[in-house]
C-alpha cells in the first residue's frame, strides 16, 4: 500500500475523485498542491532572504513591504481560475466532453485577458500604491522597482494559475508542481547571479522572480496542449460566452473572497509600516515562516472544492458531504502539529533572514499571535472550497466582507490608532478569523440543510 501510494504521488497524473476511498486520495491532490504553493511563496521567500544577507535590511524590507500588493493579485488569479476549475470538473463529472473542451478553452482565453489587463491597470499607479500602503521613504525607491518589474511577469502568474487550474480538474497536480520546480530553481540562480555577481539588488531579484513566473506558464502551457481530454490546439482554443459568464458567477466572489483578505493586509501592512523598518522587515521574515502552513491547508481546501465539483456534476450528494467531513478530520490534527513544529523551530529559520536580534524578536512575536489561533482558518477554507465546489460562491464571499474586511479595517483605525503597537495590530488577525469562521458555518449549515436537500429530492425522482 505504502509503495503503491508514493508512486502515484510521484508519477499520477489523474485522480479517479468519484470512486473509492476519499482520505487517500485528497492526500494525494493536495501535498502536491500544498508543494506548489509553497514553491510559489518560496519566489518571495527567496527574494527577501538573499536581499536580507547581501543587500541588507533596507532592501530586505522594500520587497516586504509589496508582498500585500503582490498577494492581491494572485487572490485575483486564483479565485477566478478557480471558477474554471469547478466548472471543468463539474462537466467531467457529468462526462459531457464537449463542454469539457469549450470551458478549457475559455479558461485560456479568460487567463490571458486577466494577464493583459493587470499591469496595465497597476502600472500607471506605482506611486499611489506606495502611499496607499505608507511605505517608509527610505524603502519606496526599492518598493517601486520591484513592483514595477513584477507587473512585467503579470501576465505569465495569471496563465500559470489558469493552466494548473485546469489541470487540478482532472486530478493532475503534479505538473503544476514539476514546472514550479523549475522555475524555482531558475530564480534562486538568477537571484544569487543577478544579486552577488552584478549587484543589481533589488531590481535584479524583482527580474529574477519575473523570468521564473515566464518559464512555469510556458511549461504548463505544453502540458495543456498535450492533455487530449481539453482538446485544445494552438490555432483552435473556442470561447463560450455562457461558460465564461459561469466561470464568472462561480470565480469572481471566490476572487472577492480571496482579494478582501489581501485587502485587508494592505490596510494592516500600511499600519505596520508606519512602525518603522524593524518591524517591516521583522513582519516581511515571519510571513514567509508562516505561509507555509497556509499553504498546506489550502491545498485542503483546493482538494475539497475539486472533489466536490466531479461529484456534484455526478449528482452523488451524499459523497460530496462525506469529502467535507473527511478533509476537516485529516486538516485539524495537521494544522496543530504544524503550529506548535514552527514555533518550536521558528528561531532556527529566521537566521536565514537577519541575523538582527530586534528583528528576530519582533517575528517571533508575530508568529505567535498569527500561528497558534491558526486551526480556526479551516474551518473558514475548507467550508468555503466546498459550498464553491457546488457552485454557492457568493455567500462566503459576502460572509468575508462582513468579518475579515470590516474587523480588521475598524481595528486598524480605531484600537491600533489608540494604541499604535505591533501586538495590538496582530491581535486583529485571530479575531477576524473567529468571526468569519462562524459566519461560514452558519452559511454551509443552512446550504446543507436547504438547498442540498432540494438537490437531492430532485434528482431522486
Amino acid at each position: 500500500m505504502q509503495v503503491s501510494f508514493v508512486a502515484r504521488f510521484f508519477f499520477s497524473r489523474s485522480i479517479d475523485m468519484l470512486h473509492g476511498t476519499l482520505w487517500d486520495k485528497l492526500i494525494l491532490f493536495a501535498l502536491p498542491l500544498a508543494l506548489t504553493n509553497v514553491l510559489q511563496q518560496l519566489f518571495n521567500t527567496c527574494d527577501v532572504a538573499v536581499l536580507g544577507h547581501y543587500a541588507g535590511r533596507d532592501a530586505m524590507a522594500s520587497v516586504g513591504s509589496m508582498t500585500p500588493v503582490i498577494s492581491l493579485f494572485v487572490a485575483l488569479f486564483l479565485g477566478l481560475s478557480l471558477g474554471a476549475n469547478v466548472v471543468l470538473a463539474q462537466y467531467i463529472g457529468s462526462n459531457n466532453a464537449f463542454a469539457v473542451r469549450r470551458a478549457a478553452g475559455t479558461s485560456v482565453w479568460l487567463g490571458l485577458f486577466l494577464g493583459i489587463l493587470s499591469p496595465l491597470c497597476c502600472y500607471p499607479f506605482l506611486d499611489s500604491i506606495l502611499e496607499l500602503l505608507k511605505v517608509p521613504a527610505d524603502i519606496s525607491a526599492g518598493a517601486k522597482v520591484y513592483l514595477e518589474y513584477y507587473c512585467y511577469g503579470l501576465p505569465a502568474v495569471a496563465l500559470y494559475n489558469f493552466f494548473a487550474a485546469m489541470l487540478r480538474s482532472v486530478g493532475d497536480t503534479t505538473s503544476p508542481l514539476v514546472s514550479l520546480t523549475c522555475a524555482s530553481l531558475l530564480n534562486l540562480i538568477l537571484n544569487l547571479v543577478f544579486t552577488i555577481v552584478y549587484g543589481l539588488g533589488v531590481a535584479g531579484v524583482a527580474l529574477a522572480t519575473t523570468l521564473a513566473n515566464w518559464l512555469s506558464a510556458v511549461i504548463l502551457l505544453v502540458v495543456v496542449l498535450r492533455r487530449t481530454v481539453f482538446g485544445l490546439h494552438i490555432h483552435h482554443c473556442p470561447l463560450s460566452r455562457k461558460i465564461l459568464l459561469l466561470m464568472l458567477r462561480i470565480g469572481l466572489p471566490a476572487a472577492v473572497q480571496g482579494m478582501i483578505f489581501c485587502f485587508s493586509n494592505v490596510i494592516v501592512q500600511s499600519a505596520i509600516n508606519s512602525l518603522g523598518a524593524n518591524v517591516i522587515a521583522a513582519s516581511a521574515a515571519a510571513f514567509t515562516i508562516e505561509i507555509n502552513m497556509y499553504c498546506l491547508m489550502s491545498a485542503f481546501a483546493q482538494a475539497t472544492t475539486t472533489f466536490v465539483s466531479q461529484n456534484f456534476g455526478a449528482r452523488n450528494i451524499l459523497r460530496c458531504i462525506k469529502i467535507t467531513r473527511v478533509t476537516l478530520a485529516i486538516t485539524m490534527p495537521l494544522n496543530i502539529g504544524m503550529a506548535a513544529l514552527i514555533i518550536l523551530i521558528a528561531p532556527y529559520i529566521l537566521v536565514i533572514f537577519t541575523h538582527d536580534p530586534a528583528v528576530e524578536e519582533l517575528a517571533i512575536l508575530r508568529l505567535w499571535y498569527i500561528i497558534l489561533p491558526n486551526a480556526v482558518t479551516i474551518f473558514i477554507d475548507v467550508l468555503s472550497g466546498a459550498l464553491r465546489g457546488y457552485g454557492c460562491s457568493m455567500p462566503p464571499a459576502i460572509a468575508t466582507l462582513v468579518a475579515i474586511c470590516g474587523i480588521r479595517i475598524l481595528w486598524v483605525f480605531t484600537i491600533f490608532k489608540a494604541t499604535p503597537e505591533f501586538w495590538v495590530i496582530l491581535l486583529s488577525y485571530p479575531l477576524s478569523w473567529l468571526a468569519t469562521a462562524v459566519l461560514i458555518a452558519f452559511v454551509y449549515y443552512r446550504f446543507k440543510r436547504d438547498t442540498l436537500h432540494a438537490y437531492t429530492k430532485a434528482w431522486s425522482k
